[in-house]
């Protein structure tokens, strides 16, 4: 559902805003480390987020990422996911049609449109700071 990109661009955020909130910055070779991710696929994506606001970006011997503590109460994931992907996952088609609406549906599109519009509630509807307090607290994991 959401581009590679999208998926680092979520877990980097959260891991960012993990450690934020205790006062820590860090390097993209710690996102990339703990994300998963390819270090230069990793920078691009950060730029992304730096770019849109979603994150903090300091140079320097002591430098990395960072968010104010603010920023992470009141980020939603639809901000990363609109600062990566833009806002093609509330348009697209479920089966990846080009032409798909409510005039030449595709045979999902009904039940595609439910599934989109439950997504675009749960992502304007969940912060940053709900995911890094299950990650603080071992509800949730990053990297298993």
């Amino acid at each position: 559902m959401f581009s590679k990109a999208c998926e680092y661009g979520i877990k980097a955020a959260i891991f960012i805003a993990v450690n934020s909130s205790e006062n820590k910055r860090v390097t993209p070779k710690e996102i990339s480390k703990e994300i998963d991710s390819p270090q230069a696929f990793t920078a691009k994506i950060l730029q992304a987020l730096v770019r849109h606001g979603v994150v903090n970006s300091v140079r320097g011997a002591h430098g990395g990422f960072e968010m104010d503590r603010n920023k992470i109460a009141t980020t939603k994931l639809s901000q990363i996911v609109y600062a990566i992907d833009g806002d093609n996952i509330y348009k697209g088609c479920g089966l990846g049609l080009h032409t798909c609406n409510e005039n030449h549906p595709c045979p999902v599109h009904d039940k595609f449109k439910v599934v989109r519009e439950e997504l675009k509630d749960m992502l304007e509807h969940t912060t940053l700071e709900q995911l890094a307090l299950d990650i603080k607290s071992g509800v949730s994991f990053l990297k298993i």
